[in-house]
């Protein structure tokens, strides 16, 4: 059985995976309205006929009322350190604007639907994978109607903002992809496979808690 994605709410809209998404939902013939939660009016999404721009600059004002009647909510806000600027803003953007996203649909019937990190470890020595982490472990406690967590590798794919590392990560890839077996579970995936699997997991996924991994993002039909 099909469950449809009526009315979506997505907050990360403007980054690699979000517009990814975003665009894909758009496409849904079920897909009625898709709420994008964004500091700044975006002109690009503005093209997009089913899309509404809730502009907000600071997302940890989101409140009860704004979240109502949304079937599926789809979290793809995410940074970097270097991006971030420092391991506190870090912590704000990935853990707690995150955390409170997830914290309006306790109770409700809404699907939340997570981009987390593949390495994702609470208990982990590394700064990056500990605060993933502790943020899927703060959603699984949560009572929220269904969740499903995906954990890509890098992502694929041109970014707004340059990232040097990420970036000469991605050329090097794309020379040597073809000695990388798809059984690799650190193989490298695209914006648009993760949004992909977002959406066949809103759709398809009857678990009350899923865990997508970079394997099954490589391969979600």
């Amino acid at each position: 059985m099909i469950n449809s994605i009526q009315n979506a709410i997505v907050i990360g809209a403007t980054g690699l995976v979000g517009r990814a998404l975003i665009k894909q939902l758009n496409e849904l013939s079920s897909c009625e309205q898709i709420t994008a939660v964004v500091r700044h009016y975006d002109v690009e999404l503005s093209q997009l006929e089913k899309v509404h721009q809730f502009v907000l600059e600071d997302f940890l004002l989101l409140n009860d009322e704004d979240v109502h009647g949304h079937t599926h909510a789809f979290s793809c806000l995410g940074s970097t350190l270097k991006k971030a600027g420092s391991k506190a803003q870090f912590y704000n953007i990935d853990y707690e604007i995150n955390a409170h996203f997830a914290d309006l649909f306790d109770g409700l019937e809404t699907h939340y639907l997570l981009v987390s990190a593949l390495g994702a470890n609470s208990k982990s020595p590394i700064f990056y994978n500990r605060v993933k982490g502790e943020l899927e472990q703060h959603i699984r406690e949560l009572g929220l109607a269904k969740t499903s967590i995906l954990q890509p590798s890098l992502l694929l794919g041109e970014r707004s903002e340059q990232r040097l590392l990420e970036g000469a990560t991605q050329r090097l890839y794309q020379k040597m992809s073809h000695l990388v077996p798809d059984s690799f579970k650190y193989k490298p995936v695209t914006a648009e496979q993760v949004a992909h699997t977002m959406v066949v997991a809103a759709q398809y996924q009857t678990e009350k808690f899923e865990i997508y991994d970079n394997l099954r993002i490589q391969k979600a039909k």
